[in-house]
């Protein structure tokens, strides 16, 4: 039963994710923590952190964390595969048609009109992440974490190499947080 629950709870998410993984953040989080319950908002903070550093998209990073938390190996094996499968069934059957469509005016109006409802989920995911919900956990968002935030936001805009960034990022919060 459970395996179903997570098919059905990441091919929803699969579906009406569109404009990215941060895109998805507020959706995976509603689902994940706020309606299933199966994991909390800080916990849902750390998986977020963890699937921005590993290589892949962070909508199937975290659906591959989340899966296994709930239902072990084949659970990470079932939500990977349902948060995958309507992009990957999407993109097979507008492949054929791409040269077509892009040049079509409404097809190239939606597109257009959808960029601020995807601004405005990016915002929204930021937002769940900042003030968690009122009947969870408090977050782990505190000064020091602000602190490297501003930090880590100047020396990008720098042009500091990321890669530096992350590694620092790491250090400080192994010193502050240990």
């Amino acid at each position: 039963m459970i395996y179903l629950q997570l098919f059905l709870s990441y091919l929803k998410i699969g579906f009406f994710g569109f404009g990215g993984g941060y895109a998805m953040l507020s959706l995976i989080q509603h689902e994940v923590v706020t309606e299933r319950g199966w994991i909390t908002a800080s916990q849902f903070s750390d998986i977020i952190a963890i699937s921005q550093m590993t290589p892949g998209p962070i909508a199937i990073n975290s659906a591959t964390y989340i899966g296994y938390t709930v239902a072990g190996f084949w659970g990470s094996v079932v939500a990977t595969t349902a948060v995958s499968l309507p992009a990957m069934t999407l993109m097979i059957l507008i492949t054929r048609f791409y040269i077509q469509l892009r040049s079509n005016r409404y097809v190239a109006s939606a597109m257009s009109a959808m960029r601020p409802v995807v601004i405005g989920m990016i915002g929204a995911a930021a937002l769940l992440l900042i003030f968690p919900h009122e009947n969870s956990d408090p977050n782990f968002i505190d000064a020091w974490s602000w602190v490297l935030f501003v930090a880590t936001l100047c020396a990008s805009a720098r042009k500091v190499n990321p890669i530096l960034l992350i590694v620092l990022s790491a250090v400080a919060g192994i010193a502050i947080y240990a």
